[in-house]
């Protein structure tokens, strides 16, 4: 193993195609895909949304709908790659998951967000490398 091989690379996954296309690096990172992680973190819904109100969709169905798309959207390249789904703040499940199974590396891409949008919508990468127990890398496009 040299310096540069890792036992275990997660890749937090928001469905763009920064993300999907970060799983490519992080690949150089492992001999095998089955020592990737990859993470979506879904946001809470609001009691208000009609899903809630008229009990047509929870959390559960979320998760399972989100795991098949992934399974679907990973290629035969990525058989074997883990596959996590979480509910809350992507930034803290993304570092508590990295904590849980002892992450090596972390490798997030960033939207590069600047001015207001960054402000309003902050940074979740930026809070992943200022918080995260390994290193983190960041891909800009």
């Amino acid at each position: 193993m040299t310096w540069l091989e890792k036992n275990c690379v997660l890749v937090p996954i928001d469905f763009s195609e920064e993300s999907f296309a970060a799983l490519e690096p992080a690949r150089e990172f492992v001999k095998d895909p089955s020592q990737l992680h990859v993470l979506h973190v879904l946001s809470h819904l609001h009691p208000a949304e009609p899903g809630i109100v008229w009990s047509t969709i929870d959390d559960g169905t979320r998760i399972k709908h989100v795991q098949e798309v992934l399974q679907e959207r990973l290629t035969s390249e990525y058989q074997g790659v883990h596959i996590g789904v979480l509910v809350g703040d992507p930034s803290s499940k993304i570092i508590d998951y990295a904590q849980e199974i002892n992450a090596d590396l972390i490798v997030i891409p960033s939207h590069g967000r600047t001015g207001l949008s960054r402000f309003f919508l902050g940074s979740v990468a930026e809070r992943v490398v200022r918080f995260a127990h390994c290193p983190v890398i960041v891909l800009r496009k």
